[in-house]
């Protein structure tokens, strides 16, 4: 009689976490999710044509560039080193750890503002589409009730928080029908849009310009800056892929190509947009130009019916309600695994450091981003009218700040490879340090720019915008709370629990992963 063996109990990472999950496709498809091009078009489009006008996919690409090369930092950090901590834990090893904790506070900052946004513009088409179903338009317009549209944007957030808590594969899944539905819906709102554009159709009265794409004509520097500041923001999340390197099937190789093939892909989406909005709505302040600020803050929500007509309009409502939910679910992913790999190393306290023991997921830090993300909308909606303006203009700053870090650090962590071979030299010190230097210009421009109380919505606290306070404000809170954590705990700012190092030394051991059920 043969006995047979049990099967074997699921690997885990040495912070607890599954492995051998996430595939090359898993990956990029979970990063695309996070940036959402449904909700960044609708929500951030309009910002970027307040500043540059028809300059649009010049700003596009302007953006996509540096963001580009930090990717390949990424990429090496995450071939050698693969780590959930992302830019916390490979710029503490190349920077230290000051640098490092500041780093990984940018980036859950981000998230968690991010989170805020992604729910709030989901709880405005959940009514929108309800409304246009039941043909209410006293539903429809129930989003802009500030009451009702905290406390359904909470809901949102509550929601989307269990169900990143249940583990990543069942994100996983859910994550290929929502991204593929709504990157269909897009390239059909934009095959519409260019048809009706091309033979004559459309409002602007347009004729296609390849001066479009030139961002060296027509922009003054603040333009150009306050412009990028949103482009760049409409890549944020590509990096989604990079804090899943300990559980992908190949972490020296999986991250990295994901996060290259994610960011191209909606590259090529945002650009065919672009064009498409331009060229069919236009620029203007009036009608559905895309500057008339009824369009800008919410472009499909005022172009959707125009365009596609009434059951287009419902399609592009359920595109950008189904693209908030897959964007929620995503963008927890990058916050709670940051947090867990700063509360592994001693960064934060190590109640951080706790995963589930069933669904290997750090759960702790998944609720807390819930509850802070929750927190801030409903403080920021009270102090400001047009608050998603604000809270993405301050996000490129937070963006391009620990970006910027990661790009330098890996120059920094690498310098002993810059001239072993040409491919040591693009993607270890050029490319890196390019797009460090230019994410370190535009951060510089931007917080400069933040201090007129004009940019974003207007709002001000003793004559300073509101997006400095929400940019670079929100960094100066995180080295308060980082001198606490080094009174509190300094074991990690000693070096001892995450110590410099450079390619090639070893990845120093976690603690034993703490197992619990919150």
């Amino acid at each position: 009689m043969l006995v047979q063996n049990a099967p074997e109990a699921p690997p885990h990472s040495d912070k607890g976490l599954a492995t051998n999950k996430i595939g090359t496709l898993a990956g990029a498809v979970l990063s695309i999710a996070s940036i959402a091009p449904a909700y960044t078009t609708t929500a951030s489009m309009g910002l970027i044509v307040a500043a540059v006008g028809l300059k649009m996919p010049a700003l596009l690409i302007a953006g996509f560039i540096p963001m580009f090369l930090a990717a390949y930092a990424y990429r090496e950090f995450s071939a050698e080193t693969p780590d959930c901590g992302a830019s916390f834990t490979w710029s503490a090893r190349s920077l230290g750890p000051y640098i490092g904790w500041m780093a990984g506070w940018g980036s859950v900052i981000a998230v968690v503002i991010v989170l805020a946004n992604i729910a709030a513009v989901g709880a405005e088409f959940l009514y929108l589409f309800i409304g246009r179903v039941a043909h209410s338009e006293y539903i429809a317009t129930l989003g802009d009730n500030k009451l009702i549209n905290i406390l359904t944007t909470l809901a949102f957030l509550a929601a989307a928080g269990w169900a990143a808590s249940r583990g990543i594969s069942s994100s996983e899944r859910a994550q290929y029908v929502l991204v593929g539905f709504q990157l269909a819906v897009l390239l059909l709102f934009a095959g519409v849009a260019l048809a009706k554009a091309v033979t004559g159709d459309a409002p602007s009265g347009l004729s296609f310009s390849p001066d479009w794409f030139n961002p060296l004509t027509g922009l003054t520097l603040g333009a150009f800056a306050i412009g990028l500041i949103g482009s760049v923001f409409m890549y944020w999340g590509w990096d989604t892929a990079l804090t899943l390197g300990e559980e992908c099937k190949d972490p020296q190789r999986t991250p990295g190509r994901a996060g290259l093939l994610s960011i191209l892909t909606v590259l090529g989406t945002y650009l065919l947009l672009a064009v498409a909005l331009m060229w069919y709505a236009g620029v203007g302040d009036t009608g559905v130009g895309l500057s008339n600020p009824g369009t800008a803050s919410n472009v499909f929500g005022a172009l959707a019916q125009p365009v596609m007509g009434g059951a287009g309009e419902l399609l592009l409502f359920l595109a950008v309600l189904v693209s908030t939910i897959a964007s929620l679910q995503a963008t927890f992913l990058p916050a709670a695994r940051a947090m867990l790999a700063m509360g592994t190393f001693k960064a934060l306290p190590s109640r951080f450091a706790t995963v589930h023991p069933t669904y290997q997921v750090p759960r702790f830090g998944t609720a807390v981003a819930a509850v802070v993300a929750g927190g801030f909308y409903a403080v920021t909606a009270l102090l400001s009218q047009h608050v998603l303006l604000d809270t993405i203009a301050a996000l490129g700053i937070m963006i391009c700040w620990y970006y910027g870090i990661t790009a330098f650090a890996c120059v920094w962590y690498f310098r002993k490879q810059w001239f072993a071979s040409a491919r040591d030299f693009m993607f270890k010190l050029l490319f890196p340090l390019l797009g460090g230097t230019m994410l370190l210009v535009v951060f510089t421009i931007s917080v400069r720019e933040s201090l007129k109380p004009e940019v974003g919505s207007g709002a001000s606290i003793f004559g300073i915008g509101l997006v400095f306070y929400l940019g670079f404000g929100i960094l100066a809170l995180g080295a308060v709370l980082m001198l606490i954590m080094r009174w509190r705990q300094p074991e990690y700012f000693r070096g001892q629990t995450l110590p410099r190092a450079i390619s090639g030394d070893p990845m120093p051991a976690p603690t034993e992963p703490h197992l619990s059920t919150l």
